[in-house]
């Protein structure tokens, strides 16, 4: 951080801070538990003293100082649950339908209303990144940005395949029908973790299509980019600027850009333990919301809950504390849990 170059660029520099921020929060928990670790080791010897007071002391010390390393312990395998984006306060949340036609479009529109008021209950920013609504008020394809402390790691499990179960209101015969939308959740790299220059994408301009609007088929102020080696393309055209759909497609081929290069270095890594609910494919079935019984089932934590209106309505907290839990039980039979 002292180095001229680095404080040459404004960029980088505050980049390498926040960097430097998160890091220095898991290395402080790092230190005072191997400082605790110390101070039980050396109240043990006490134990072996001939003073009954000096013993009696260590006894009550020991359990103190114990439920102390406990719980940093948590902490620090809280800290790593996401791998190396773990702190990440910045994710790209893409919501697409699939299967089921236009049911599936209105299922897309009820995630991104649950997420959406996820996201709001924790103080996360959210910003609309691209959409692609349709007649019904349903979504093909909706891109959120999501900024705020701790976002990345609450939502990094949500990347899959979500069904749905339930009656389409445009269903005469009352008939239940399966649907799918899948979703992906992605670290935001900064932007000096992505080289990227006009010479690796394409740029076309085009007008703007779809429901609403004034500007829509009148202005050219679409975007869409093409990067020319991973064949990515990426589009926006929800503002009427065309400078500002430019930064927010921008942004978004960045953050896939990122992501393809992170599934390319777990792969490399296939040796490493992989979590199931980490794996981040979207072709896997996580989640069925079935409406005739207003439940919830997580199939990778076998997490079942009857409670699917209060989670629609953005009361995630049970099935994400449930699968972080999970993770947290994995890395610590990885681990081992303290002595």
């Amino acid at each position: 951080m002292v180095d001229p170059a680095v404080l040459a660029d404004s960029g980088r520099m505050q980049s390498i801070a926040r960097e430097h921020g998160s890091i220095a929060k898991v290395a402080g928990k790092y230190r005072r538990y191997n400082q605790l670790t110390g101070e039980i080791r050396e109240t043990g010897e006490m134990l072996k003293s001939g003073d009954p007071e000096l013993r009696e002391l260590a006894q009550s010390e020991i359990p103190v100082l114990k439920e102390e390393r406990e719980g940093l312990w948590n902490e620090l395998l809280d800290m790593t649950i996401g791998g190396q984006d773990a702190n990440r306060t910045s994710l790209v949340l893409e919501i697409r339908a699939g299967t089921g036609g236009e049911e599936a479009a209105l299922f897309a529109r009820d995630l991104y209303e649950m997420y959406k008021h996820y996201c709001e209950d924790h103080g996360w920013k959210v910003e609309l990144l691209s959409m692609n609504p349709t007649e019904l008020g349903g979504f093909k394809e909706i891109v959120l940005g999501v900024e705020g402390e701790g976002c990345f790691r609450q939502l990094q499990f949500e990347s899959g395949g979500h069904r749905v179960q339930r009656v389409p209101e445009t269903e005469a015969k009352g008939r239940i029908h399966t649907s799918a939308a899948t979703v992906a959740v992605m670290a935001e790299p900064e932007d000096v973790e992505i080289e990227l220059s006009p010479e690796d994408y394409r740029k076309d301009i085009f007008c703007a299509s779809g429901p609403g609007g004034q500007h829509v088929n009148k202005t050219a102020s679409a975007i869409r980019l093409t990067h020319f080696a991973t064949g990515i393309v990426v589009s926006c055209q929800d503002e009427k600027s065309q400078h500002k759909n430019f930064a927010k497609a921008l942004r978004v081929l960045k953050t896939r850009l990122y992501e393809a290069k992170r599934e390319e270095e777990q792969k490399k890594r296939s040796q490493e333990r992989m979590s199931k609910i980490g794996s981040g494919d979207r072709s896997e079935r996580i989640r069925t919301y079935n409406f005739p019984e207003n439940r919830v089932t997580d199939h990778r934590i076998g997490l079942t809950l009857y409670k699917l209106d209060n989670i629609l309505t953005g009361n995630l907290t049970p099935v994400i504390d449930g699968l972080l839990e999970y993770e947290r039980q994995e890395l610590r039979s990885e681990f081992g849990n303290v002595d």
